[in-house]
């Protein structure tokens, strides 16, 4: 097959003074300079160090293909897309594109925010190499998708992130790329513009356009891509089928202790209410369970830190479990069996107790989630863990379920007449 996208040891790095941020923009480059007038002689003595974003990345992508890009926060995705974007240039390695490309890497990334959304499409358009007569023959269709009609005439700084992202995505798709790179912007959208998009990269791929897509949902991944490149630290970590490949980059978040939960930064939320540990234990001898067992009860314990002045009220705690695959099995929400959080301590923890633990043998993720009632979450950490299930007698017949099937046992009676 025909490779459009060809990526050779290909480097980045920051030179980075310890305790302060890479230079990323002109502008902190400038006050960093005009920080050092300020010191004696003229001169910063703070020490620098490199930080490799990319280190050695190699890879092809073919025409047609729809490839994933997964990892962790700081592995390097951001990176890589903006080097294929050409927005950023590589300090090493090559990097050869053949076709045009359409990006969409942050919020409002190519719009200007003085001009209407109907402007900033004929803007893009041109970026693109487009003619005016071919943006006319897409306009109706990118409003219509982007579903932004009375407002195509307003200046996009008055649009809101979600409006954004919708005209964004609606451009970078419909103004023909033949190669369309889409970072992880699209979780702003709600589930049925994500469906949507989806849907439309779907097609793109069937016309023989080429897709780059950078997600945390697995299940997207899973569903939409050909094949996935999992990047770790900046590296190449795994590059193959989109089952393996979810497996390996949801497998080491097992290397994550429990204890460094508050500090986390794959999460969503303030810093009021944060997540600080989760233990199985054993409900009748408080002992901690390394391993749980089908059938068996178990007591979660959630502990929390609450870091404001104020009094918080009607919180509710859940916490979900997933396979490795990223399938969602079962939820244990405290709203949902009328139990909520008031007036928390500084630090605590809240517990679930579940009777008989409903989970098959095999390794699962869990989601922890706090929300107060009415608002946004007050702490959502995905990935927050893993546990390891062994197949039990649920049911107390001495039948065991087959082995590698997972999935969740429910309480049920069979008769015949």
């Amino acid at each position: 097959m025909q490779s459009c996208i060809s990526v050779e040891n290909l480097c980045k790095y920051y030179q980075i003074k310890v305790g302060r941020c890479r230079h990323d923009t002109l502008r902190d480059q400038v006050s960093d300079f005009v920080r050092s007038l300020l010191k004696p002689n003229g001169h910063s003595h703070a020490k620098t160090e490199i930080f490799w974003a990319l280190k050695d990345v190699s890879f092809q992508i073919n025409v047609g293909e729809v490839v994933g890009v997964i990892g962790k926060n700081g592995a390097g995705k951001s990176t890589l897309l903006k080097i294929l974007s050409r927005i950023t240039k590589p300090s090493a390695g090559a990097v050869k594109i053949r076709g045009r490309v359409g990006s969409l890497l942050e919020v409002g990334t190519g719009f200007h925010a003085e001009l209407t959304g109907r402007e900033n499409i004929y803007l893009n358009g041109a970026i693109l190499g487009m003619a005016k007569a071919e943006i006319d023959r897409k306009f109706d269709e990118i409003v219509d998708f982007a579903g932004v009609e009375k407002f195509v005439d307003t200046p996009v700084k008055r649009y809101s992130s979600g409006m954004y992202v919708r005209l964004g995505f609606a451009v970078a798709a419909h103004l023909e790329p033949e190669i369309l790179i889409v970072d992880e912007v699209l979780s702003v959208g709600d589930a049925a513009f994500q469906k949507k998009c989806l849907g439309k990269m779907e097609g793109m791929a069937h016309e023989g356009r080429t897709v780059l897509f950078v997600s945390h949902n697995m299940l997207s991944v899973q569903s939409l891509c050909t094949r996935t490149i999992v990047l770790k630290q900046g590296t190449v970590g795994f590059n193959g089928t989109p089952e393996q490949a979810v497996i390996d980059y949801l497998v080491s978040f097992e290397e994550l202790p429990n204890q460094t939960l508050e500090f986390r930064d794959n999460r969503v939320g303030g810093d009021a209410f944060r997540f600080t540990s989760v233990r199985f234990l054993n409900p009748k001898t408080m002992a901690t369970l390394d391993v749980l067992i089908s059938g068996q009860p178990v007591l979660i314990r959630i502990g929390y830190i609450n870091k404001t002045t104020e009094i918080l009220k009607d919180i509710s705690c859940g916490i979900a479990f997933f396979t490795l695959g990223g399938v969602h099995l079962c939820c244990y929400r405290a709203r949902a069996v009328g139990v909520t959080l008031d007036a928390l301590p500084s630090n605590g923890y809240t517990d679930c107790l579940v009777p008989r633990w409903p989970l098959s043998g095999g390794r699962y993720l869990y989601h922890l989630t706090a929300e107060q009632s009415g608002s946004t979450h007050l702490d959502w950490l995905p990935d927050a863990g893993s546990v390891q299930v062994e197949s039990g007698d649920y049911f107390g017949t001495g039948v065991l379920p087959s082995a590698g099937r997972e999935g969740v046992f429910v309480d049920y009676t069979w008769k015949t007449k």
